[in-house]
């Protein structure tokens, strides 16, 4: 009996799968918000974000800027017990990341991602390090919508996003 269960969940897993990849999310960071856009071109998903400190595309590590381009999620790992150390005086913070980091493969750089905060009132500002946080309760819903696999496109700094755009 419990071989059954767990080969119909395989199939259902492996089912839904390709339709997590068609999902595209798109980053504006003109509005700081995060949308998650499913085959047919609808947004099923919006969050606000907070983004890299500096604005601009991301060329060097350490400049606090947020990545533009398109790129795919190549890892998705649990966070929850990983600490950062910000700087500010107050030492490392457990669960800094939240609970999922989903990594993204930028090339030239092997450390950005979409992940959570320790600091919610940070989203819609300026305040990370290059990588996109969202609130942990959010991306927990965003941990439901993608993949390895799923195509994210962080638009550049000034371009909007656009309704009528197929991404």
């Amino acid at each position: 009996m419990i071989s059954r269960l767990l080969t119909l969940i395989a199939a259902i897993l492996l089912w839904l799968t390709p339709a997590l990849a068609d999902n595209t999310v798109v980053i504006c960071k003109k509005d700081m918000t995060l949308r998650v856009i499913d085959s047919e071109h609808k947004v099923v998903f919006q969050t606000g974000i907070a983004c890299g400190t500096n604005r601009g595309n991301k060329t060097r590590r350490g400049d606090h800027k947020t990545p533009e381009g398109s790129f795919k999620i190549n890892q998705i790992v649990p966070s929850s017990y990983w600490d950062h150390d910000f700087k500010d005086g107050k030492g490392k913070i457990k669960g800094a990341y939240g609970p999922w980091f989903m990594r993204l493969a930028v090339p030239g750089f092997t450390h950005i991602g979409i992940h959570g905060t320790h600091d919610p009132a940070s989203i819609g500002h300026r305040a990370s390090e290059g990588c996109v946080r969202l609130k942990n309760s959010e991306l927990i819903k965003l941990h439901k919508l993608v993949n390895i696999g799923t195509r994210v496109i962080i638009l550049p700094e000034n371009q909007a996003f656009d309704h009528s755009r197929n991404y």
